[in-house]
């Protein structure tokens, strides 16, 4: 396998693998079936095994399962493993109700984390996002407080804007912004990239493949039952149009034999040394796969074709990432 280089997150911050896993996907957060927990694990596992040491998690996945399964997978090899958590997302039966992110709760929330993942500190801890419903300032300053009490580590920070970036990092310095990127999704070029690279702070980019549709995989119409129908980029014409996108992609995958989704993957580790590609697998057979895009290169030309023809705006509709 190809070996896993290492990034660092945040100028002083801790040298973690290029590419993390994501643990999401083996539980049901919106309300879908849970996959195999001895797979799951295993899976945890094996990643470990091949240098993968950042695992990302919330305490939302699963309403807690998650972090149960991340116990048992680093149960007795604590210290191979970097735990991101991510807080501050209430559902119920599988329904989003919105956010809670007073200190209040985050001082409860990390200590129901702390139990269910059976470890002393956090590696990275940060709210799932901002919604201005209390202060910035409150927000972090508590995981700050959470972290000279020893509780966690390192401060993240997901799906915000540049502005609240700086504002974060005022506050105490931001050790990764968690956001979502891909050919498909470039919204963030614009400003969040340029000022995460500016301050010094790791990228942890989930979504390479946009919902799936960078996997080649996808038909239109999709099947009634498929998620991604609530977007309205895989909704009629739209999911048409955007399929056809996908063909070029997939015509370079067999020209330098690989896949869709491992050229999407390699595109978004490519695109600095301070960008993670966080990668969700439920299943060992993917681990193998997943890996092995991290040491896909591409030509000058090969670059310049696939920015220009999945230039910012060339997929059409939206997802949850616009907001």
């Amino acid at each position: 396998m190809t070996m896993i280089p290492t990034i660092r997150l945040g100028k002083n911050g801790p040298l973690v693998s290029k590419l993390g896993l994501g643990c999401m996907r083996m539980s049901s957060t919106w309300g879908g079936p849970v996959n195999d927990e001895v797979e799951s694990v295993a899976t945890i596992q094996m990643a470990l095994d091949n240098g993968i040491n950042f695992l990302n998690t919330g305490d939302f996945y699963g309403t807690g399962h998650n972090e149960l399964l991340v116990r048992k997978a680093v149960r007795g090899r604590r210290d191979d493993a970097f735990i991101s958590v991510k807080f501050g997302a209430i559902f119920d039966n599988g329904r989003w109700l919105g956010l809670d992110l007073r200190p209040i709760a985050i001082r409860n929330f990390i200590n129901y984390s702390l139990v269910r993942l059976g470890i002393d500190t956090i590696d990275l801890y940060q709210p799932c996002r901002l919604d201005n419903s209390v202060p910035l300032e409150e927000v972090i300053g508590t995981v700050a407080e959470l972290i000279s009490e020893g509780k966690v580590r390192y401060l993240g920070v997901s799906e915000i804007t540049a502005d609240q970036l700086r504002k974060a990092h005022g506050v105490h310095p931001v050790a990764a912004l968690e956001i979502g990127y891909s050919l498909a999704d470039r919204q963030i070029e614009a400003d969040l990239l340029p000022t995460a690279r500016e301050l010094g702070i790791g990228v942890v980019a989930f979504a390479n493949t946009a919902e799936g549709l960078l996997t080649g995989d996808l038909k239109a119409p999709l099947p009634a039952s498929s998620y991604q129908h609530h977007f309205s980029r895989f909704q009629g014409e739209n999911l048409i149009r955007n399929l056809e996108k996908v063909e070029l992609l997939k015509q370079l995958a067999t020209e330098k034999g690989y896949t869709p989704t491992q050229l999407a993957i390699a595109w978004v580790n490519a695109q600095g040394d301070h960008i993670m590609p966080l990668v969700s697998m439920s299943r060992r057979s993917r681990l193998p796969e997943n890996i092995q895009a991290m040491g896909i290169e591409f030509t000058a030309d090969e670059m310049a074709t696939l920015n220009a023809h999945f230039s910012p705006g060339a997929i059409l509709g939206s997802t949850y990432l616009h907001r």
